[in-house]
């Protein structure tokens, strides 16, 4: 039988072929525990604090559809994690992810109740760590 959350390990070029761009890192914040003090989410694995990494992919087929060309990763680490330098002055970093994990979950948030639901499949990206381009795969831009 699968389980409810499975967590299906995968290469960060299956997530981002043509690469990331790293727009910042925030704590995930756990609403349960909102204005307590530290309310950072935390793993229910591993009890480690939860990091969000928004990242732009530059897939040029990304956000074809009216959707967005930024998504959210989930690392999990005791420190929050440092993007690596700009490879150029003044734009964001290329980033990569490394133990990566996508857990797939149901997104109807477009479902009004008027007899029309909109619900999606959505991806839940996790990863232990961040770090600059290692990888030079063949599906990555040049």
């Amino acid at each position: 039988m699968i389980p409810n959350s499975i967590k299906v390990p995968v290469p960060w070029d299956y997530v981002a072929p043509h690469g990331g761009l790293c727009l910042g890192v925030e704590p995930a914040t756990d609403f349960d525990k909102r204005g307590q003090g530290d309310d950072q989410l935390r793993d229910k694995e591993t009890g480690e604090r939860v990091w969000l990494v928004r990242v732009l992919d530059l897939d040029p087929e990304a956000g074809k559809f009216g959707g967005s060309k930024e998504f959210k990763v989930k690392v999990i680490a005791a420190q929050q994690p440092v993007p690596p330098a700009s490879a150029v002055p003044g734009y964001p970093p290329m980033v990569e992810f490394t133990d990566v994990t996508l857990t797939p979950y149901v997104d109807s948030q477009k479902c009004k109740g008027t007899g029309k639901c909109r619900s999606r499949l959505g991806w839940s990206v996790r990863a232990a760590g961040m770090t600059g381009p290692q990888s030079t795969g063949s599906t990555r831009a040049a």
